[in-house]
């Protein structure tokens, strides 16, 4: 039986892609800093499909915590085939000096700890020659982004890293698949009911269990990065040829 690591696998994204990886007989490690709903969690998805389920609390951007992960891999004897780094923050806001400390635990959320575990369990991995290690991007990794610079950014940053560490890993049995999402339904974008169900009957919004899907099936080929959604399409390109200026004024609208 194979064993998926699910950071932030206690809601939104990250607990669907524990649904479906249970689907399909993967033993899961579910680490999440919300402790009640990731033991709910873990107990209900180890009654529904008789796999072991192990709920780890912790706090994802303090220093050293990938290593305390792998520590406590080690502990229990699990050995990481999966490892899916899901776990992320957003906010919404023009940086400044009230929300540095916001932006410290973004860069250390999204960065040095999916940087850190991708290291470290990439290391053992290669050790037993086969592996998969997926990370979760976004499509904002492509375009400015003003109100969520930092996101846009960290984003960008794992982007670039997961290719570049697909190539350094492959050679020994070991994937890596980036994943560059536009907007899914999660609780992640504070959207009244009518707008999420409008973004998703036009295809702008993303449903997670379709997402999660396409992003396991191209886990499953090995794809270096994946950008699904026809927004990954259209957006882009789009804001490129909008003038600077525009953009500025757009990010000012959208603040107010």
């Amino acid at each position: 039986m194979q064993t998926a690591l699910i950071t932030g696998g206690s809601s939104g994204i990250g607990l669907e892609y524990a649904g479906q990886l249970a689907r399909r007989g993967c033993g899961l490690l579910l680490v999440s800093n919300q402790e009640e709903q990731l033991r709910e969690v873990a107990e209900r998805l180890q009654a529904d499909y008789g796999v072991p389920v192990k709920a780890l609390y912790m706090d994802l951007a303090k220093e050293g915590c990938a290593q305390e992960l792998v520590d406590y891999c080690d502990k229990e004897g699990l050995a990481v085939d999966i490892l899916i780094n899901n776990a992320g923050m957003f906010f919404i806001d023009y940086l400044g000096e009230e929300n540095l400390e916001k932006a410290r635990a973004m860069m250390k959320l999204h960065v040095q700890t999916v940087t850190e575990c991708c290291i470290l369990f990439g290391e053992k991995m290669k050790q037993r020659g086969r592996g998969k290690i997926l990370i979760m991007s976004s499509m904002t990794a492509r375009i400015p982004a003003p109100g969520i610079a930092i996101y846009s950014a960290s984003k960008a940053y794992l982007k670039s890293f997961g290719k570049s560490l697909s190539y350094e890993l492959r050679p020994y049995g070991v994937t890596v698949t980036t994943v560059c999402p536009a907007a899914v339904d999660t609780g992640l974008y504070k959207l009244s009911d009518k707008m999420r169900k409008a973004g998703r009957c036009l295809g702008l919004v993303q449903r997670p269990e379709t997402l999660v899907n396409r992003a396991l099936r191209a886990l499953d080929r090995g794809r270096r990065t994946y950008s699904p959604g026809i927004m990954n399409v259209l957006l882009p390109p789009l804001v490129k040829l909008l003038p600077a200026r525009l953009i500025d004024r757009l990010g000012l609208k959208w603040m107010q």
